[in-house]
């Protein structure tokens, strides 16, 4: 059984698949090099004893070119007019003395800077996924804003992640695509040894490539002590902040840890932080069903569909289609195998956004005629493999960011319970055999969890804004309402299929989210788009 809750909401998620790049509609050759500029905004704000050289750093602005991890990113970061960096902080902010690390970051500066505000910091998710990335892609959908006008956006790769550095690393690429390949559906007690045994490798992996102690920093904790820091040194005394998915634990915890800090939190795609993970895991399953039986519907009234032309029989249907990879992989024409594995893994990156249906039902026909050439390539959307076979550290780095938040472990127990749960949820992801209890990575991990039960101050709080989608498969409604009424702050529900919704598009919903972080106006109670 997977943890799904990790696709960034700005992943390159068509990349591979349609040759575009997120965000950037026209050709980038040749735009110029942003000059190398030594910037020094800081200290601002308050600044915790110890940590004034790190709060008041300078940083050198200039090319992002060596900030591209994969061939698909170099014209997404070599737009003109972003500018890239890197940011000092302690590894261990207990001891200030000691080892630093190195936080990557991408600026898009406002328009007008006589009139500027101050920077919006942008997490996509994950935990794991490049806020580098996330903010190069949202360059294109601010510019012409008056979001563009008022802000220098800027995204981050949180510590462990992406180019910041050291980066969190456990497997090698052909490690993973080896990882790829082997099924977890034996629940015999033989086959329950065996995930473990391989789970105890990946760990060990981890441990020998990245080292404990980077290990035990990449927490959420930690990460929250790193935001502080980057607001003090783009010169703001009080901290913009817009995250998706994860990007909404981080801006939790922030709230929780700086309130006198805040000045404007937009969290989308809500994390609910009193939720335990078997619950959590268990509504997840359930959204991704109904985003399933959504597509399902959807697919039904095209001429043809996969799953045929009734949705009430799609997950038989597409039970049908994908067991037998079970035993029998399909090749593809790039030399490797589409696993079963690999097949549920697609679809369910798929139900992340409606974008990428269409891909999705082309993969399922393609499935059902013997070939996996589609969903392999939306099953790499999910585990960050680019297109030279390189792999991000996106799951490395979600492993190790989960397994230090979580502070609950596994037993054997437990898991079958869990599993069992997530079998009733999701239908359409159930084979059919008896719940094994195979353990999460975290019951292996080998450094213990530091986060800790969030306790919000909501009388010194400002007010903030959440932004839940009715039909979100990863982080469902329900949690957004109960991060709302946690916060006190203003719900705005956005009624569609996907996970995440700000700066995609949706003019009523940008229009609330961009008058509230330049004015600080929330929506009215109820409010609905």
């Amino acid at each position: 059984m997977r943890h799904l809750s990790r696709t960034p909401v700005f992943a390159i998620s068509l990349l591979a698949i349609s040759g575009l790049v997120a965000g950037c509609t026209t050709s980038v050759d040749g735009a110029p090099e942003p000059e190398i500029a030594v910037e020094q905004r800081g200290p601002a704000g308050v600044v915790p004893e110890g940590l004034s050289e790190f709060y008041g750093q300078a940083i050198e602005w200039g090319s992002c070119e060596d900030f591209a991890l994969a061939p698909e990113e170099s014209a997404l970061l070599n737009q003109d007019g972003l500018e890239c960096g890197r940011a000092e902080a302690p590894l261990d902010y207990a001891d200030p003395e000691g080892d630093t690390i190195s936080l990557g970051l991408v600026r898009r500066p406002a328009d007008n800077e006589t009139d500027r505000i101050g920077s919006l910091l942008v997490n996509p998710g994950g935990p794991g996924g490049s806020g580098v990335v996330a903010g190069a892609g949202l360059a294109s959908a601010v510019a012409g804003t008056e979001l563009g006008e008022r802000f220098d956006l800027i995204g981050f790769d949180p510590r462990g992640v992406g180019t910041s550095e050291p980066a969190v690393r456990c497997l090698t690429d052909e490690e993973a695509d080896e990882d790829r390949l082997i099924t977890s559906v034996d629940t015999s007690p033989e086959g329950v040894a065996a995930a473990e045994e391989r789970l105890e490798l990946y760990v060990s992996r981890c441990v020998e490539r990245s080292g404990t102690d980077l290990l035990a920093k990449v927490g959420t904790v930690d990460a929250v002590k790193d935001i502080d820091l980057l607001r003090s040194v783009l010169g703001d005394e009080k901290l913009s902040f817009l995250g998706f998915s994860y990007g909404t634990s981080l801006g939790s915890a922030y709230a929780d840890a700086f309130p006198e800090n805040v000045r404007a939190l937009v969290l989308d795609g809500a994390v609910d932080p009193d939720q335990d993970a078997v619950d959590e895991l268990v509504a997840q399953g359930a959204g991704f069903q109904q985003a399933f039986d959504a597509f399902a519907a959807w697919c039904a009234g095209m001429e043809t569909c996969a799953l045929g032309g009734d949705p009430a029989q799609a997950a038989q249907v597409f039970r049908g289609l994908v067991e037998p990879l079970i035993d029998n992989p399909l090749p593809t024409q790039d030399g490797r195998q589409l696993s079963y594995d690999d097949a549920e893994t697609a679809v369910v990156q798929a139900l992340y956004t409606q974008d990428l249906w269409d891909p999705l039902e082309m993969g399922l026909t393609e499935l059902a005629l013997g070939q996996g050439d589609m969903l392999i390539l939306v099953a790499d959307l999910y585990h960050g493999r680019d297109g030279a076979g390189k792999y991000s550290n996106m799951t490395d780095a979600f492993n190790a960011i989960r397994c230090v938040d979580e502070t609950e472990r596994m037993d054997v127990e437990t898991a079958q319970e869990a599993e069992r749960r997530y079998r009733e949820a999701a239908p359409f992801l159930d084979d059919g055999r008896e719940p094994g209890g195979i353990r999460d990575v975290c019951s292996f991990w080998p450094v213990e969890a530091t986060a800790e039960p969030l306790e919000f101050d909501v009388d010194t709080l400002p007010e903030t804004l959440v932004i839940s989608t009715t039909g979100d498969p990863a982080t469902p409604y329900q949690a957004g309402v109960d991060l709302a009424a946690a916060l006190d702050a203003s719900l705005l529900t956005f009624e569609g299929t996907q996970h995440g919704v700000f700066l995609q598009g949706v003019s009523c919903v940008d229009e609330i989210g961009i008058r509230y972080l330049i004015d600080l106006e929330v929506p009215a109670e109820d409010a609905t788009c």
